[in-house]
């Protein structure tokens, strides 16, 4: 279904009733929209994901397959999780319009089944649910410390397993790790197949964000990718919003796309990523690059094969530190802040004269800040 929630004979088919139920049997009231852009098609599949991509993609092919049911997945915020569960929604939709599938997030699942209890309808709730052919519970660990949801979660589980109706659910944590979960419910929730999605790589970030601005039609240098790719590390979605910051201030305003704009436009994100290195985490980087060791960093040696090592761990200092020269000069060896300054006067010029030592030392500041 090329254009998806807005295709007309989807609305159609999923229009309520005046009853308030769907064609399907399903509340409309009850089911989160599923976004449109959350297809596999749009999934960048890398090492981190790849696993899950895999079972995900076996479930809408063939839901409730054996050793598949429950599929359960975890992960840190804004890794993909709810990306491949509604893309296991549309793909089921696609290929078995037939099939009956609810996506809600757990917390809708908890308000749904207190309105049921309060409103003495208990039994339309359950009836509701054990109708559908695929259930999906997204953010799981919401239910934590909920027992009578809990509860309720496990009913309908076992008597949609036991139907051999399919089950997906997503979480922060694998089932093991959800304390506050009753045993039963953690057993069963494991029980079938568990894929984590693990942090990002820089190769897999660079290329969500290649595949992110193809689809923008915008000409991103690589230079900016390489930037966000390096800074942004822990969540795509703040990752593709930085993303999305560049390319509407470059439409707004008609300009393209540089490495100055993007320090300009995105200086809160960026400032926000810096990762703080100290200057013991630059003297033994160094000291290992160099093969030397780390008491050689404060040391009264002057040899050259430990002078400039010295040198670019005291110029690293000063570019990746708030550290003032006085107090980087204590950290080598009680030296004066002249010392730093000369250091640091020396290593910009021989990286000015020098484009393998220029190299050598920018490898460095890589290494320290990712």
């Amino acid at each position: 279904m090329p254009a998806r929630a807005e295709a007309t004979g989807l609305a159609e088919s999923l229009a309520p009733r005046p009853d308030g139920m769907r064609p399907d049997g399903v509340r409309s009231d009850w089911v989160v929209p599923l976004e449109a852009r959350f297809t596999f098609d749009s999934f960048v599949v890398g090492k981190p994901n790849e696993f899950a991509h895999a079972c995900a993609r076996r479930v809408a092919e063939r839901p409730a397959s054996p050793g598949f049911n429950p599929l359960f997945m975890y992960g840190g915020v804004g890794l993909g999780k709810t990306h491949l569960m509604h893309a296991i929604a549309w793909a089921i939709r696609d290929n078995s319009p037939s099939r009956t599938v609810a996506y809600m997030s757990a917390e809708k699942f908890m308000y749904r089944f207190i309105a049921a209890l309060r409103s003495q309808n208990t039994m339309e709730f359950k009836e509701t649910l054990r109708a559908v052919d695929v259930l999906m519970i997204d953010d799981l660990q919401f239910l934590i410390g909920k027992d009578n949801t809990q509860e309720e979660f496990f009913h309908t589980f076992n008597a949609l397993v036991d139907q051999g109706k399919q089950i997906v659910v997503s979480s922060d944590k694998p089932p093991s790790d959800l304390a506050g979960i009753e045993d039963r419910l953690r057993t069963r929730l494991g029980c079938g197949m568990v894929a984590d999605i693990h942090a990002t790589t820089y190769e897999l970030r660079l290329s969500i964000l290649v595949t992110k601005a193809a689809a923008a039609q915008v000409e991103v240098p690589p230079k900016v990718l390489e930037l966000l790719a390096h800074k942004i590390t822990a969540n795509i979605r703040e990752l593709e919003g930085a993303l999305n910051r560049l390319v509407a201030h470059a439409n707004l305003f008609g300009r393209p796309v540089t490495l100055e704009g993007a320090h300009e436009v995105l200086h809160d994100v960026l400032r926000a990523h810096e990762k703080r290195v100290s200057i013991e985490e630059i003297q033994r980087k160094v000291a290992e690059h160099y093969n030397l060791r780390l008491t050689d960093m404060s040391s009264a040696r002057r040899a050259r094969n430990v002078a400039r090592p010295r040198q670019v761990a005291m110029y690293l200092a000063k570019q990746l530190t708030q550290r003032s020269l006085p107090e980087i000069g204590r950290r080598f060896g009680n030296r004066d802040h002249t010392t730093v300054m000369h250091a640091v006067s020396r290593i910009a010029e021989l990286m000015a004269e020098d484009a393998g030592f220029a190299e050598d030392v920018a490898l460095l500041r890589k290494m320290l800040e990712t």
